[in-house]
């Protein structure tokens, strides 16, 4: 399974990754698309809306279940990935660059402290 070094994992499974000064990319995990197989549909209605850290920002489809999205911090999200509207299994091809999920502007960067290193998110789902 594949757990890039560059980025901050969620015990929800969702990683963040900045992009820039002030914005992130968010998406789930390699480990949460194998669990939820095949990707057929990505809902986020939240743009340009402000949410806390924690908060759902969408919920992610597959063929057999729906997974709720969770905010890893907070912010405002700027952005949905057009590219899953037409593509939803770029995210089980490629969670962490063509299958990220949404940009936020992040309201606080220290609240990037708070979530776990790749070793931590290893140790999460051994």
């Amino acid at each position: 399974m594949n757990f890039p070094e560059n980025l901050k994992y969620t015990k929800d499974h969702e990683w963040i990754r900045m992009d820039g000064d002030e914005n992130a990319l968010i998406g789930i995990t390699d480990f949460a698309q194998g669990e939820l197989g095949d990707i057929v549909y990505v809902d986020v209605t939240t743009v340009g809306k402000e949410l806390a850290e924690g908060d759902l920002f969408g919920t992610v489809e597959a063929v057999k279940t729906v997974s709720d999205l969770f905010m890893p911090v907070s912010g405002t999200v700027l952005e949905v990935n057009a590219a899953l509207e037409k593509e939803p299994e770029l995210i089980n091809s490629d969670p962490y660059e063509k299958g990220w999920m949404i940009k936020i502007k992040i309201a606080n960067k220290s609240d990037l402290d708070h979530l776990m290193d790749v070793a931590a998110y290893r140790d999460l789902v051994s």
